[in-house]
């Protein structure tokens, strides 16, 4: 028979079902046939699926696949064709619960409960649940073996999976499958056993349904339970027992119940532990033990669902187990949600103090250090954060009696772990490194040496660094930019961000953490063994010391953690956090003890007595924050005494300030204004406030010498007056001396902002200062302090010389001299001290404070008079133009006679004084001005540096040098009266003149190696050269005014005039003096009074031409005129006038000695080479005045072959081109000399060139008249020198 027509398109029918409706499908009504393809009929269905039809299991399985299509995709219809009739659907539920009874094909009982429990989930009706139920529970107790009611559990179970209301319905509607389930697991037959454990789990699964089961489970379950558990050697009975027991640890009830009846529930901590079998810690270690991961994550799951509910409770349970020590070694694994739950399963271990006292975790540490170390290769941050946070609780909770790291390397391997993890770029994984790291400096976790101080800075850094790196980098504001603003400010102070709050987790993290780093090395403070690693060689660098380590952290707060605090304002805000960070600071103090002065200014300088300030005004105040409010108590404690004790000299100034500070500091919680109105109040000052205000004082003192000036300075000049008043007005205890200084020293400071003071303040400061026994108590060493005292005349009359004198002891720590500021040397300006510039500012403007100087010199102690005279020197010669001479010659007048008295008739020895005295006798000699007449104590001071020399000897050059320059300058800068006066004065010291004598003696002195002149240093040369300059001048003024002679002077002439040869290199200036003592000789026609000029020949007889020279000789001449000639070549400019005036006054001797000779020296041919030598200089160099003097020279003794008329005519016409005013009156000079020499000698024929010399003397003898002053006397190298005494 052919198929019917409208099955013909059917893709899913098959010849056998075909066959099948050929057959018994004309016998059905057509409304059991579904509308929609496939078109199926209900009634076949049945018939064909019936126990009592003799279709094969193929044909079944067909249907069956068939009706589960219709029933996915045609639920409604089927659904709608079987409500018709609810027999046919009782019989078509009974016909497929049959099929699960009578077919023992795994696949077809599978379809067939997929498709009967669609069925019943489809139709929604209550009946037919209870009738499968009913069905159910037939079928379990007609069963002969529980074998067979697999596949029925296996149904009850995925029906209540499916339909969870369906549990409610079992528990209280057919109880009595219940107890089927139980005699189900004890049958041995696991796979029974894996189908009720599944159905046990989807009933307990809701939490009515368990409430209800709970006395089921206690009385009859739980033993049974545990026992299949533990006996379960299939997968399938493991996984669903695994997944009954994760439905019950959600319950708290039957947590207690299963941990009771294994026997370990809140076992104490040394109690004896029953090895029994089927305890749940136990049975779940079994678990762990197998080489399943499903059973394994599985295992740990449970066992952190247990431990999670009270791990006091539980916990000794599965530590007695030796549970987690096998956790520790599955850390080793390579599965991340195996690793993932065991790190949950130790992490709640972690709470119970067994876990640590078991020594757990020294077993496990190295599992746990390799674990992280593999997880940081990974990309898990989750897992990462997980395993941090366990190493994190390990860390903290470990006991100190048991050390934890059992061996170095671990410990090194755990620091470069942290160091890595800090590296993360999740910030999550960042937090918990970061409060793994602050656990990790502990002393017992690396306190057995060598401790690894490598690991640990690197570690630290690690944090600093990235702490710097997440931060904002924020503009210059201080702490209160953010912080200090309103309720009304921005929304970002007071709402930050959820990175921003990350950040200040990390940022409090990290200074716990570098706290915690400073406290583990304060404590290795007092382990020897932990002092240096004592396997580092001896000739390696001390790296891994602690005393690298702690410099290491002081330089590392100072380069990164404060910056990186002061980078965050936002999180200066918060109390905690600057408690650390103060905490910090202040065990720093501690840990590197010599650098604490030094790191305590760098704080002082950098605001921190400020900040800390403000702080404590705006958290501590009313007892708020008691805890931030000891910290910054504390921290100010150290910093200001870590100042001010190095500035205490007695111990009870120490001890005053510090008594101060420690029990005032905790009671300071005032803003800026505030502290201003606290330190003017002056009703009402108790004892208690007025310490108050000492200590307020201390501190700014403090800030303002480091320059952290944060109150507005009339303000605080103004609050301190009234301070200083209202201890005067309450006639109380005077306040301490350091106190006062501090008071004292912000009044000096704040001066210049505030009014003078008036007559009252003053008078309490005069007094207060004068009941101070020790000045020197209140003395701050200030410019400020300087002014202030001389600046009113009450304090200057009364403490100016005292502080003076502590002015000029300051020890500038901060500068050093560079040079010697005895040195007559004039190579550069010397660097003066930093003391001296105020003062010298103050001298300019007021002579009373000179006085006080000139005082100190005799009254002060050696070192302080030096000061002074170096100071006055100084002064001196930057300021030239101040006349203060006659002042201060008085007071050196008594200085040198109180110096001659004290030494009596005994050899003056070169006292550090004297010397400077000297200069400044000379630098105060007027240089000006024109010559000076000189008074009585002019003459005085002459008569007293005269003996004061001749006391000397030649060893005493740094007296000599100033007291023949003093000298010198009385004999050049004088009228002619006075300078007669002064020749007579000097001429009657006999021992002066013996020691000029041996003076001029070492001009023979015998060569040293390396010496400029033979034989003399840089100081004898200087002496040497003002020797002769004296000698000359002396003979000089004596033979012009016949002055007696006590004692004359020797010298042998030969010795003179070899001194001047070219053999050897020479100081310009000794043959400068050595010509001029020639010149007033040959001046003199060697017939002085006073100066002996002898020859070793003189005893031999004489030729003629010898004879008309002496008591020179012709070949003395002849080398004198070489020696001049090339003393000229040299271009000197001093040396060239000295050699042009010996050569006019030698040319004038043997012009009245020997004429032929005078001609012969004046007309050498070398004498012109000599002279173009000269003028090769430039353009009009001939207008140099002293070459225009040679010139006037050669034409005097008619010298035609060295400067010819056609020279001369020349000359003239260039002249005549010249501005003459341009030239220097030296010039004019010269030039009319020149000129008038040109017309008396008729040196020129020619007509023209006489009418132009005419011409240009007219024009001349108007501008040299009246030549302007200039300054005659200088000194050159130490030694004074008049130009004119050299020139003339």
């Amino acid at each position: 028979m052919e198929a019917r027509p409208e099955l013909a398109d059917d893709e899913e029918a098959t010849g056998a079902a075909m066959l099948f409706y050929d057959r018994s499908h004309f016998r059905h009504d057509p409304r059991w046939l579904l509308p929609q393809p496939p078109r199926l009929c209900l009634a076949c269905t049945m018939e064909l699926l019936q126990s009592t039809s003799r279709v094969s299991l193929v044909r079944k399985k067909h249907m069956l696949v068939c009706f589960h299509d219709a029933l996915t995709k045609h639920g409604a219809s089927v659904t709608q064709l079987l409500a018709q009739n609810e027999t046919v659907c009782t019989r078509l539920i009974s016909i497929l619960f049959g099929l699960l009874r009578n077919i023992e094909n795994a696949n077809i009982l599978e379809l067939s409960m997929e498709v009967l429990i669609q069925l019943i989930v489809q139709l929604k009706l209550r009946p037919f649940v209870h009738c499968l139920l009913e069905e159910c529970q037939k079928e379990l107790s007609n069963m002969p073996t529980m074998r067979d009611s697999l596949a029925t559990m296996t149904l009850l179970g995925k029906m209540v999976d499916v339909i969870p209301s369906l549990a409610e319905i079992l528990v209280t509607e057919h109880g009595g499958l219940l107890e089927h389930q139980l005699k189900g697991l004890m049958y041995p037959n696991e796979a029974v056993k894996a189908s009720i454990c599944y159905l046990y789990g989807k009933l307990y699964s809701s939490p009515s349904v368990a409430e209800k089961l709970s006395g089921h489970f206690r009385e009859k379950l739980c033993s049974l339970f545990l026992t299949t558990l533990d006996n379960a050697q299939t997968k399938e009975l493991q996984i669903n027992c695994m997944g009954l027991l994760r439905q019950l640890l959600k319950y708290d009830l039957f947590v207690s119940i299963l941990m009771s009846k294994s026997g370990v529930a809140g076992i104490s901590e040394n109690a004896e532990v029953p090895q029994e079998e089927s305890t749940l810690p136990l049975v779940l270690k079994k678990l762990l033990l197998s080489r399943d991961e499903t059973l394994q994550v599985a295992s740990a799951h449970c066992m952190a669902a247990v431990l999670v509910r009270s791990p006091a409770k539980y916990a000794p349970a599965f530590i007695h187990a030796d549970v987690p020590e096998f956790l520790f070694e599955h850390l080793s694994c390579s599965s991340e949600v195996l690793l993932c739950s065991v790190y949950n399963c130790l992490l709640l271990l972690t709470e119970e103090r067994l876990f640590f006292s078991k020594c757990h975790t020294v077993y496990g540490i190295e599992s746990l250090v390799r674990s992280l170390k593999g997880i940081l290769q990974l990309n898990n941050p989750e897992l990462l954060k997980q395993g941090l946070l366990l190493f994190s609780e390990i860390l903290k909770r470990q006991p100190e009696e048991i050390k934890l790291f059992t061996n170095s390397a671990t410990c090194k391997d755990a620091g470069r772990v942290l160091q890595k993890a800090i590296s993360s770029p999740v910030l999550e994984v960042v937090a918990e490194a970061v409060g793994a790291a602050a656990a990790f400096f502990r002393k017992d976790h690396l306190g057995a040496p060598p401790v690894p101080y490598g690991e640990l800075r690197a570690l630290v850094q690690a944090l600093l660094d990235r702490c710097a790196d997440l931060l904002p980098s924020v503009s210059q504001r201080t702490f209160l930019s953010c912080g200090s603003s309103h309720p009304g400010g921005h929304p970002s102070c007071r709402r930050p961000s959820r990175a921003s709050q990350q950040q200040g987790e990390i940022l409090r993290g990290s200074l716990e953490a570098f706290w915690n780093a400073c406290r583990l090395a304060t404590e290795f403070r007092d382990e020897p063994s932990a002092q240096e690693n004592p396997f580092t060689a001896p000739s390696s660098e001390k790296e891994g010391t602690l005393e690298s380590f702690s410099e290491f952290l002081l330089s590392a707060c100072d380069a990164l953690c404060i910056p990186t605090v002061m980078r965050h304002p936002e999180q200066t805000t918060h109390p905690a956090l600057m408690e650390i960070f103060f905490s910090i600071l202040n065990s720093l103090f501690v840990l590197v003890p010599h650098m604490k002065e030094k790191f305590s200014k760098k704080l002082a300088s950098s605001s921190f007595i400020r900040l800390t300030l403000e702080l404590k005004a705006r958290f501590c105040g009313g007892q708020r924050n008691p805890v931030l409010n000891q910290a910054c108590s504390s921290f100010l404690y150290s910093l200001c005494l870590n100042i001010f004790l190095p500035l205490e000299e007695t111990g009870s100034s120490r001890e005053g300030v510090s008594s101060i500070l420690q029990h005032n500091l905790p009671h300071i919680n005032l803003g800026s204004s505030e502290i201003l109105w606290f330190l003017s109040d002056s009703l009402y000052v108790d004892e208690a406030t007025r310490q108050r205000q000492y200590c307020f004082l201390l501190l700014l003192y403090l800030a303002y010498i480091h320059e952290d000036r944060f109150l507005p300075e009339a303000d605080l000049f103004s609050a301190v007056k009234s301070f200083l008043l209202s201890i005067q007005d309450h006639t109380e205890c005077l306040p301490p001396a350091e106190v006062f200084r501090s008071a004292l020293y912000l009044l000096v400071i704040c001066q210049d902002k505030g009014e003078p003071l008036e007559k009252a303040p003053l008078n309490s400061i005069r007094k207060t200062l004068e009941s101070i026994p020790d000045f020197s108590q209140v003395y701050s060493h200030h410019p400020c302090t300087l002014k202030f005292f001389l600046t009113y005349p009450d304090l200057l009359s009364r403490f100016g010389h005292r502080v003076l004198e502590l002015w000029l002891t300051w020890e500038d720590r901060h500068s050093k001299e560079t040079e010697d500021l005895d040195s007559t040397e004039t190579a550069g300006p010397p660097t003066l001290p930093y003391c001296w510039g105020p003062l010298l500012h103050i001298l300019k403007s007021n002579s009373s404070v000179l006085l006080i100087l000139l005082d100190l010199i005799y009254t002060s102690p050696m070192d302080i008079a030096r000061k002074v005279l170096k100071l006055l020197r100084t002064f001196l010669e930057e300021n030239e133009d101040i006349q203060v001479g006659s002042l201060l010659r008085g007071h050196f007048l008594q200085i040198l006679q109180q110096l001659l008295v004290e030494s009596g008739t005994s050899p003056l020895q070169a006292s550090s004084n004297l010397p400077l005295l000297l200069s400044l006798l000379f630098l105060v000699q007027p240089k000006n001005e024109a010559q000076k007449e000189l008074d009585s104590t002019d003459l005085k001071l002459l008569h007293q540096v005269s003996n004061l020399c001749g006391r000397c000897s030649l060893d005493s050059v740094e007296i000599l040098q100033p007291a023949f320059n003093f000298l010198y300058w009385n004999l050049h800068q004088t009228t002619p009266s006075s300078r007669k006066r002064a020749v007579a004065v000097i001429l009657s010291s006999t021992p002066l003149l013996t020691l000029l004598q041996k003076t001029l003696g070492l001009t023979w002195k015998e060569p040293a190696p390396g010496s400029v002149l033979p034989g003399l240093s840089t100081k004898e040369t200087a002496l040497l050269c003002s020797g002769w300059l004296l000698t000359a001048s002396l003979s000089a003024q004596q033979h012009l005014g016949g002055l007696e002679v006590h004692q004359k002077l020797t010298v042998e002439l030969n010795k003179v005039l070899h001194s001047l040869t070219f053999g050897k290199k020479k100081a310009a200036l000794f043959s400068v003096s050595i010509l001029r003592f020639l010149r007033t000789a040959l001046e003199q026609n060697f017939s002085s009074a006073l100066v002996t000029l002898v020859s070793p020949d003189s005893g031999r007889p004489l030729s003629p031409e010898d004879s008309a020279l002496s008591p020179l000789s012709l070949h003395q001449v002849l080398s004198l005129v070489i020696s001049l000639q090339n003393l000229l070549v040299q271009k000197d400019l001093l040396l060239t006038q000295a050699v042009v005036g010996c050569l006019e006054a030698l040319l004038d001797f043997l012009q009245t000695r020997s004429p032929d000779l005078a001609l012969h020296v004046a007309t050498q041919p070398w004498n012109r080479f000599l002279l173009f030598t000269l003028l090769d200089a430039g353009n009009n160099s001939f207008l140099n005045p002293e070459i225009l003097r040679l010139m006037t020279l050669f034409v005097k003794f008619h010298s035609n072959s060295v400067l010819s008329q056609d020279d001369i005519s020349y000359i003239l016409q260039e002249t005549a081109k010249v501005n003459f005013s341009e030239l220097s009156t030296a010039t004019l000079q010269a030039l009319s000399s020149f000129l008038l020499q040109v017309q008396s000698k008729g040196a020129l024929s020619n007509t023209a060139s006489a009418m132009a010399v005419q011409t240009l003397l007219e024009t001349l003898s108007g501008r040299t008249s009246a030549p302007p002053y200039s300054q005659d006397l200088v000194c050159l190298g130490g030694v004074a020198v008049s130009y004119s005494h050299i020139q003339d």
